[in-house]
């Protein structure tokens, strides 16, 4: 954004300052250019009034006296020419020939007309020698005529210094609009940094970070105060939610520990054949309280266990226990649930959030699931991920509403009747989030829904 201010700013001014210093410096060009003609114009003319007393009285002792002191104060040289074409004065000029140019003017000048003035050059170095020639009349005659070559030194120097001046000013002009726009927009800038670093230190989970209300331009400030009470209303929001969610977890493990407590009482007073229905209501006793333990630590951290894996997890023997649990669920409503997998396939995850994963994605295969039809549950490594998949044979969800199937609260219109809230799906894509996985929702051929989870290999940590 400041490079974007900064041409904003800077290419109208050096645009600007490139068109007024382009037209100073050809005004100050031509200025420099006309004085000079104008002095050179005038004294020539004066010479001209001395070289015609002189011609006519055949004395040109005071007009050379005259003519060297002027070559020694301006260094301009100027000869006097007689009617036949010769110099004649000063004495140092007489035998001395003229260059083409010069002898054209000479020429002219002696048929009795007087010549243009040259052009005026735009650049310093174009500006060359001048010849300035002008006749001398007696009386409508001409008698002679006074050449004067002028050097442009002076002149040109005079420009130079001017342009130098010129560019020294638009170069400090510049400078000076690049402070100018630095500081402005530091001072504009400054309060978006500050939101920025405000929504980083809230995405890191510093819910009290605020910004104060007395920086940048007061446009501004209205934006800082709508982001200061956006940021205090997500941190109560949070704040419940977290209260929420330790409090469900605490109030719920006291009940559970109960349920176990009647179940030890219970197990005591049947015979052998019932222990394995014992055993397997323990693990899901056990498996609630992991859960309860999952739940504590995204209301205490933000994120849950991720990150911190301990043994890698079997997925396959973990699919195995899920779809053993829920064969008796799928059973009441005449669905059978089929586990495909072949060989142990390890992932670096937690064990806790895959079961609660797969879990949500097979109750929403048996709730959609017509009767006498099969759940597919596969397990497979498939290149650098590891994938659980659940096929169902329901009634799917048309392409152009997959993208929506992990919104919250989301309901398809073939669905809509069924119970349920919408938050199966985005429950899980949450739970993943917090192991870098993610859920894919795809239609299966032959119609029903495909959801598979993708888990980070083993190896990949």
């Amino acid at each position: 954004m400041r490079t974007r201010l900064f041409v904003v700013f800077l290419v109208p001014l050096a645009a600007v300052l490139l068109l007024l210093g382009g037209a100073y410096g050809w005004v100050a060009t031509r200025s420099v250019q006309q004085a000079f003609y104008t002095q050179q114009v005038g004294d020539i003319g004066t010479f001209v009034t001395s070289a015609r007393q002189a011609l006519l009285s055949g004395s040109a002792q005071v007009l050379d006296g005259e003519l060297r002191r002027y070559q020694d104060l301006y260094g301009t040289r100027v000869i006097v020419i007689d009617r036949t074409g010769r110099p004649w004065s000063p004495p140092s000029a007489q035998g001395a020939v003229l260059d083409e140019a010069t002898s054209t003017k000479v020429q002219l000048a002696l048929s009795g007309r007087r010549g243009d003035l040259p052009e005026p050059a735009l650049l310093p170095w174009q500006f060359a020698e001048q010849s300035l020639v002008e006749p001398i009349f007696d009386q409508g005659d001409v008698i002679g005529a006074v050449v004067m070559s002028a050097s442009v030194d002076a002149p040109r120097t005079e420009i130079v210094r001017q342009w130098i001046l010129l560019g020294i000013g638009s170069v400090f002009a510049i400078g000076l609009g690049l402070l100018v726009v630095l500081g402005l927009a530091r001072w504009v800038l400054r309060p978006v940094h500050r939101v920025d670093e405000a929504m980083e230190a809230i995405e890191r989970g510093e819910m009290e970070a605020r910004i104060a209300d007395d920086t940048g331009p007061p446009e501004l400030h209205r934006m800082i105060l709508l982001f200061n009470r956006m940021a205090g209303e997500i941190e109560r929001v949070v704040s419940r939610q977290q209260e929420f969610a330790a409090n469900a977890s605490h109030e719920l493990r006291n009940p559970l520990s109960a349920l176990l407590l009647r179940l030890e009482s219970l197990a005591t007073g049947l015979d052998a054949s019932w222990d394995g229905e014992v055993e397997a209501t323990r693990e899901e006793g056990r498996r609630m309280t992991r859960i309860l333990d999952t739940l504590l630590a995204f209301a205490r951290g933000g994120a849950g266990p991720a990150g911190s894996p301990g043994e890698p997890v079997d997925l396959v023997a973990l699919a195995s226990r899920r779809v053993a649990a829920w064969r008796d669920t799928a059973a009441a409503k005449r669905v059978t649930l089929v586990l495909q997998a072949q060989g142990a396939v390890l992932s670096a995850t937690d064990e806790t959030i895959a079961e609660s994963a797969l879990d949500a994605v097979i109750d929403n295969a048996v709730k959609f699931s017509p009767a006498h039809t099969e759940i597919d549950v596969r397990v497979r490594r498939e290149g650098d991920v590891c994938e659980l998949s659940v096929r169902d044979h329901g009634p799917g969800i048309p392409e152009d509403e997959l993208a929506h199937a992990t919104d919250r609260f989301w309901r398809s219109d073939r669905t809509r009747s069924a119970p349920g809230t919408g938050l199966g799906l985005a429950i899980v894509t949450d739970l993943l989030a917090s192991v870098s996985a993610r859920v894919l929702v795809e239609a299966a051929d032959g119609g029903g829904l495909r959801v598979i989870l993708q888990l980070p290999p083993a190896e990949a940590r």
